[in-house]
Parts: structure tokens; C-alpha cells; sequence
């Protein structure tokens, strides 16, 4: 993966989570989701924050509020809130040298491409989350997958194991594609539906 794939990956999960969350209906944010403990509104707020570390990071910040209990944001416009701080992650990658090999992350340095499919895997499984628990036909493309699937492969195995922020995985079928085979790896079911959890 090279440093321009790695960033044309966060773009379009950041564009991926922007759509889902302007078609949230207002009176889906009670509802349940993929995360089993979470709330729509819940992993809106999550998904927020920890973009938001993504990009403070960058100059040595960091969030006022922990992405495991953050603060809310649905008081105000959701969607304009969640928007300043994708647009902020934006402009720090793109301030970044086109050969950076050690960017400050929430999770340790990385290489670029590494650091920016990392946020973008954040950014797209949340939409993903939040699409299917609000009845939006707006699936994570088997495409945006493969451009997440070398920071799942490096990053999800450890988080898993050190701090328990992945259920387990899940059984792959012989027919899922690699959208699929993705969430199953991150511990989701692939064909979640609000009326199975």
C-alpha cells in the first residue's frame, strides 16, 4: 500500500461515515447496533472521538473525551459536528511529508499508509455500524475493504488481545466477499439486522 492509496482510503471512509450519518432518521438514535452495548447515537459520539484523536495526534494532542465514554455531540447538529472533525483529520494527513514512515497514531507511529487505513478503518466500520442499525442500503464495498484490510491484518489480532476492542471473529463462508470477510474478522455478523440483536 502506498502513502497516496493509504489516504485515498481515509477520503473515501470519511465520506462513507458522512453519508450515513446525514441519513440517520431522528428517530433512530436510541436504536441498537452491530456493537451489542452501544446505541446508534452511542457509536456516532465513539466514532467521532476517535476520528478526532486521529487528527490531534498529529501535533502531539489529544481528545477531551475518552472514545469509550465520550461526550455528546447530538445536542447540537450531528452531522456539522461530525464534519469539523473529519475535515481536521483531512488537512493534518494532507500537512504530513509524502514520505512520512512514522506518523503519531492513537495506537503507536506508523508508516503513512499504515497510520491513514488505520483512522479509515475506524471511520468505515462505524458507518457500516450505524447504516445497517438504521435500515440504510449503504453497505461497506468490498472495495473500501481491501483498501482497510492491510491495517486489519497488522493492527486487529494485538488490539484484540491487549485490549479487548474487537468481539471475536467470526466463521468466514465459503461465499462472503471481502466486505464481508472483513466484519466477519472484526467480530461482526456480516448480515446483522436490528431485529437480531
Amino acid at each position: 500500500m502506498t502513502n497516496t492509496q493509504g489516504i485515498e482510503v481515509l477520503t473515501r471512509s470519511h465520506d462513507y461515515l458522512r453519508e450515513v450519518i446525514a441519513a440517520v432518521p431522528e428517530s433512530a438514535w436510541s436504536s441498537p447496533t452491530p456493537c451489542s452495548e452501544w446505541t446508534v447515537r452511542q457509536v456516532l459520539n465513539h466514532a467521532r472521538i476517535d476520528q478526532q484523536a486521529y487528527g490531534l495526534v498529529l501535533t502531539g494532542d489529544r481528545p477531551d473525551s475518552d472514545p469509550f465514554h465520550p461526550a455528546d455531540a447530538l445536542d447540537g447538529d450531528p452531522v456539522a459536528e461530525l464534519d469539523k472533525v473529519l475535515r481536521a483529520v483531512a488537512e493534518g494527513y494532507a500537512r504530513l511529508p509524502a514520505d512520512a514512515d512514522r506518523v503519531p497514531t492513537p495506537l503507536g507511529p506508523m508508516p503513512l499508509p499504515f497510520a491513514a487505513a488505520t483512522a479509515a478503518m475506524d471511520a468505515a466500520v462505524h458507518a457500516w455500524d450505524i447504516a445497517v442499525a438504521t435500515g440504510q442500503n449503504r453497505p461497506l464495498t468490498p472495495a473500501l475493504a481491501e483498501g482497510i484490510w492491510p491495517a486489519a491484518d497488522r493492527l486487529v489480532d494485538r488490539l484484540r488481545d491487549a485490549y479487548q476492542v474487537f468481539a471475536p471473529a467470526r466463521e468466514v463462508m465459503a461465499d462472503y466477499d471481502r466486505a464481508e470477510t472483513l466484519l466477519a474478522f472484526l467480530g461482526r455478523d456480516p448480515h446483522w439486522t436490528p431485529a437480531a440483536s
